[in-house]
Order: C-alpha cells, then sequence, then structure tokens
C-alpha cells in the first residue's frame, strides 16, 4: 500500500471514529396501540394502559449517537487490527470492515425517527456499501462525498447539542 493512501486510510478512520463522538437530547417517544373494538368486559377496564410490547419506541438522536459511537470504536480496533497485519491483505479487510459499518449503521437508522441524524446515519451507510463492494475499498472511501456526509453528520450531531468532528 502506498504511504499516500495508507495516511488517507489513517485520516479516514479517525474521521470514522470521531463520529463515535456524537450525542444529543433524550426525547423518546411512545405510541399507543389502537384502541379495541369490542366492548371491555365488567371485569376489564375500557381503558388499559398499553403494553410495553406493543408501544413503538424510536431511538433519540442521543441514543442513536451514542450508539455511533460504539460503532465507531469498534471500527477504529478494526482498522488498527488490519494495519497492523498483511499488507496485501488490507484492501479486502477494510471492504469487510465497510461492510460491517454499513450494516450496523443501517440498523441504527432504522431505529430512528426521521431527524437529521437519522438521515445523516443512512447516507453514511450508503457511502460505506458503495466503498465497501469497490475494487479497492481504501481509494474508494477516500473521496468528497464520503467527506460531505461526514460532515453533514457532524452538523446533525452539533444540531442536537453535541459537538462532534468528522
Amino acid at each position: 500500500m502506498k504511504p499516500s493512501r495508507l495516511l488517507s486510510t489513517v485520516l479516514l478512520c479517525a474521521s470514522l471514529t470521531t463520529l463515535a463522538a456524537c450525542g444529543g437530547e433524550d426525547t423518546t417517544t411512545e405510541s399507543a396501540p389502537p384502541a379495541a373494538s369490542a366492548p371491555a368486559s365488567p371485569t376489564t377496564s375500557a381503558a388499559e394502559p398499553p403494553s410495553p410490547s406493543a408501544a413503538a419506541v424510536t431511538k433519540s438522536d442521543k441514543e442513536l449517537c451514542e450508539a455511533t459511537k460504539q460503532i465507531g470504536e469498534e471500527m477504529k480496533a478494526s482498522v488498527v487490527k488490519v494495519f497492523q497485519g498483511d499488507a496485501a491483505a488490507a484492501p479486502a479487510a477494510f471492504g469487510k470492515i465497510l461492510t460491517d459499518l454499513d450494516q450496523k449503521m443501517t440498523a441504527l437508522a432504522a431505529s430512528g425517527g426521521d431527524g437529521a441524524v437519522t438521515a445523516g446515519l443512512k447516507q453514511f451507510a450508503a457511502e460505506s456499501a458503495k466503498a465497501a463492494k469497490a475494487a479497492d475499498p481504501v481509494a474508494a472511501a477516500d473521496n468528497p462525498t464520503f467527506e460531505k456526509v461526514g460532515t453533514d453528520l457532524t452538523a446533525a450531531c452539533k444540531a442536537a447539542g453535541v459537538d462532534v468532528n468528522f
């Protein structure tokens, strides 16, 4: 691997690791299940509280960013191991790391609401997936679009009250 690519990869990894510094306000929301259409029997009340399993819970921006922090820390540890190992195997290993990043961020975004943090996670996951499929994932991840989605996610976390830097 060329030194300039290694430097680009390390900088990309540092940016992705900074992703881990997200946080924000806890704004968990719950929705009640639809009311039953059958009349209540004499032994039950007409307005029973929803059961915990029936309530839909959306993660707050803070929860999303805290989980993103954990994902970033795991990714950083994986990247360090890759670059301490066989340089010839690095592109394939980095591709796997990016695939894992895509899958985790996609799943995390699915648990969020319609906010900017969720949108940023989806965009970051999509760029990770694209780079992972490239013949040279390291070079593919080193692009202005990937940088922009990192900047957008940084801005979303900052708007949620958390300073991060991608």
